[in-house]
């Protein structure tokens, strides 16, 4: 137990420039509270205890705000940034060196019995109001933009954005360490779209002058009254 408290006070230190002290982070990070609750939960879970386990998970939703299923299976170094309204689902599987920032669910899609919630591989980040549902993996090095939605697979060393989330490899290299936490830095393929089609319609318009010799294009004027033709 000292060991694992002792680790994940130095991840907090590593991932979190405000952290400032060791009796400030026992005091003051509810996302270091809601795993050690959630460790205890989890081994008599595992050992069948009824009840119990339940128990302590809905009070540390009480007190953290973060709601973590004893079912779910979290690797080493694992640490919820600020936390609140973070919702783990049971049958959730988390690798090594996984960071989530507040209002993160990994949840389900419906009434499946059985593995339902999402499996998340090492080194993993999903920013904050991100959405990963349905049992699906999300691999190695893996980037999920803030209030992206994710529903389907994604592969190692991809970064996903968007809602519905969409992929966005970056050349197959790991996400680097001093970029975890720069979502500003995320693409944006919606925006990315709408800038080629305003490129298009330029186009276009240039095409059009060059046909019809017209300096200006215009939109057709609108009949004066209602049921008067043009």
């Amino acid at each position: 137990m000292f060991r694992t408290i002792r680790e994940q006070v130095e991840t907090i230190f590593r991932e979190d420039p405000a952290a400032k002290s060791v009796i400030e982070i026992l005091l003051c990070y509810p996302g270091f509270h809601a795993i050690l609750f959630h460790r205890l939960a989890h081994r008599l879970y595992r050992v069948g205890v009824p009840l119990l386990p339940r128990l302590i998970s809905q009070v540390a939703r009480f007190f953290t705000g973060i709601e973590i299923h004893p079912g779910a299976s979290i690797g080493r170094r694992f640490f919820i940034d600020h936390g609140m309204g973070v919702v783990i689902g049971e049958t959730t599987e988390i690798g090594d060196d996984v960071l989530l920032y507040q209002g993160v669910t990994l949840g389900g899609t419906g009434k499946e019995k059985g593995k339902r919630h999402p499996t998340l591989g090492n080194h993993v980040v999903i920013g904050t109001g991100a959405k990963v549902l349905g049992n699906i993996r999300l691999g190695d090095h893996v980037k999920v933009g803030a209030g992206s939605v994710v529903v389907h697979p994604v592969p190692d060393h991809s970064t996903v954005v968007g809602v519905p989330g969409r992929v966005v490899r970056r050349y197959g290299a790991p996400v680097e360490d001093d970029d975890t936490l720069e979502h500003g830095r995320l693409p944006d393929p919606e925006g990315q779209e709408i800038e080629e089609i305003k490129r298009r319609v330029e186009r276009l318009e240039e095409a059009l002058r060059a046909l019809t010799g017209s300096a200006s294009i215009s939109p057709p004027r609108a009949p004066e009254g209602p049921f008067r033709e043009a």
